[in-house]
């Protein structure tokens, strides 16, 4: 039985490891080291739990859930404002995308504050439902819309003009 909760947990992490990464890394806004820890963080998470998934109706929207929360958690502690100075960290190549873009769209999320950037990720990069979002986050969908509304606000704000310039290359 050991063996088989092991294999059925491996199976699962490699096929939804790669989706956890990306959303942690819009939630960090492109923080690769911290969207890495926080992966592991929900994948350890997930495992502890793994012998009750069956209760689970969708293991891997639970795990975003968890995703979310160990992200929201690791915002509310102080040391999650400290930020390097200095070179910014290595990162793969863009595979032909424009990177003046993938930079201003990282920048623009993480000027939002972690409860809306959380809900932008949620509502347009995961594509839940209003509903889904604020079950995962545990607020009302009224907060999720007002939430949503003010982030993108604030999105447009900041990129309003760039982008246009942006999309026209």
């Amino acid at each position: 039985m050991r063996k088989s909760r092991a294999d059925g947990f491996l199976e699962f992490a490699s096929a939804r490891s790669g989706h956890l990464y990306r959303s942690a890394c819009l939630l960090t806004s492109g923080d690769t080291h911290l969207a890495e820890d926080l992966t592991q963080e929900t994948l350890g998470r997930m495992y502890a739990l793994w012998g009750r998934m069956h209760r689970v109706g969708n293991p891997a929207a639970y795990a975003q859930t968890v995703l979310v929360r160990t992200f929201l958690t690791h915002q509310r502690r102080r040391s999650a404002t400290e930020r390097p100075l200095g070179e910014l960290p290595d990162r793969a190549p863009d595979n032909g995308e424009d990177p003046a873009l993938r930079i201003a769209l990282l920048d623009a999320l993480a000027s939002l504050a972690p409860k809306d950037r959380a809900v932008v990720v949620l509502r347009y990069w995961e594509d839940r439902s209003i509903e889904e979002t604020a079950d995962a986050l545990h607020v009302s969908s009224a907060a999720v819309r007002t939430r949503c509304s003010r982030a993108l606000a604030t999105l447009r704000g900041r990129l309003g003009g760039t982008l246009a310039e942006f999309a026209a290359r």
